[in-house]
């Protein structure tokens, strides 16, 4: 079995790595327990995370139980597949009705450094996507579905261990379609002692009335805005084309909800919301549009993380627009439009780039 090292590893080889290591043991995911970076540790004494209070009261549980029922006839996603999910059927997708399938659960260091910290975001991956982009980097998870089916009671043990390895926080990687299970197994964790801040870790592309449903109990939210028109998202993430819209429309919901990033004096994050954007080649994805409505509908110090990494993969080079990795020219426009747009709050990985 490979050791991974994942403080010297990119985030897509580290996912890769771990995808490997999982299809092959018999444990549901893998835990870097005897990583030095992953001391003991203990929550802020001094934070308590939202879903707590909700939790006290059982509204937590009534609205795991509303969720749940929405899988009836499924309406969790924009795709509105309307599918028996609680019968077994199996929607757009392609979650094997009401099972829970986790890719791996582990200390992450790859993500934004206000998540990592010195003792790592506790990332819990899903299987299965509502998107399915054909540029995934990750389309062995998200499309393919690799993965182990995981009880309530295993999920939320998962975020239990993640609390106990010192983990910042729990980071749900592709939590839509799974939001049900998620709070389900919240609810019982949060009666066994955990009080971790949650991170909801998603495309985008999410149904205002769900993440309404998420108001109260999610403190972190980490959305993709990955395109500005709808004619590209319907070209690329498998007919898509709502997805400027209600993603607009979420993301101004979540910033309503948790507001500005702002990291505590130890440089870790425990409230606010954080936009990815990731930089595509030939301008795909629209990027100085999505900053300039960043910039006029949110305040100015937003937390933004401009990616540079878009790799063609999957069937990527079936689409000759997407076939390639972007240009340092193509990155340094984006992030000048941001800086002349008084955007503060950037978050630039491929400033590497921009010394050229």
């Amino acid at each position: 079995m490979p050791r991974l090292h994942p403080t010297s590893c990119t985030r897509r080889h580290f996912l890769k790595s771990i995808s490997t290591i999982c299809a092959c043991a018999s444990a549901p995911a893998l835990l870097l327990e005897n990583s030095p970076a992953l001391a003991s540790g203990t929550p802020d004494p001094d934070f308590e995370p939202a879903y707590l209070a909700l939790h006290r009261t059982g509204e937590l549980a009534q609205r795991a139980e509303s969720l749940w029922n929405t899988m009836e006839s499924c309406q969790l996603c924009p795709r509105q597949c309307e599918v028996n999910r609680l019968q077994g059927r199996s929607g757009f997708c392609q979650a094997p009705g009401a099972r829970l399938v986790v890719s791996s659960f582990h200390p992450h260091f790859g993500e934004e450094r206000p998540l990592v910290g010195r003792k790592g975001s506790g990332t819990i991956f899903f299987s299965h996507c509502n998107l399915r982009c054909v540029f995934c980097q990750n389309w062995e998870i998200s499309l393919k579905g690799r993965g182990q089916e995981q009880s309530i009671d295993d999920l939320a043990a998962m975020m239990l261990r993640l609390q106990e390895l010192g983990c910042h926080n729990l980071n749900f990687v592709t939590p839509t379609h799974y939001s049900a299970h998620i709070l389900k197994a919240l609810d019982k964790a949060a009666g066994q002692g955990l009080r971790l801040p949650i991170v909801y870790n998603t495309s985008g592309w999410e149904r205002l009335e769900i993440i309404t449903q998420l108001d109260g109990i999610v403190d972190i939210y980490l959305p993709d805005f990955k395109f500005w028109e709808g004619e590209m998202a319907a070209k690329f993430s498998s007919g898509a084309e709502s997805y400027p819209e209600l993603t607009r429309k979420a993301i101004l919901d979540m910033h309503h909800q948790v507001g500005i990033a702002e990291p505590g004096g130890d440089g870790v994050l425990q409230r606010g919301l954080i936009i990815r954007h990731l930089v595509m080649p030939n301008n795909t994805a629209g990027s100085e549009k999505i900053l300039q409505w960043i910039a006029e509908h949110l305040p100015k110090e937003t937390y933004i993380n401009i990616m540079a990494q878009f790799t063609p993969a999957f069937k990527a080079f079936d689409f000759p627009k997407i076939a390639r990795r972007i240009t340092s020219d193509e990155y340094a426009r984006v992030v000048a439009k941001a800086e002349q747009l008084g955007l503060t709050n950037l978050d630039i990985r491929g400033h590497w780039w921009l010394r050229r």
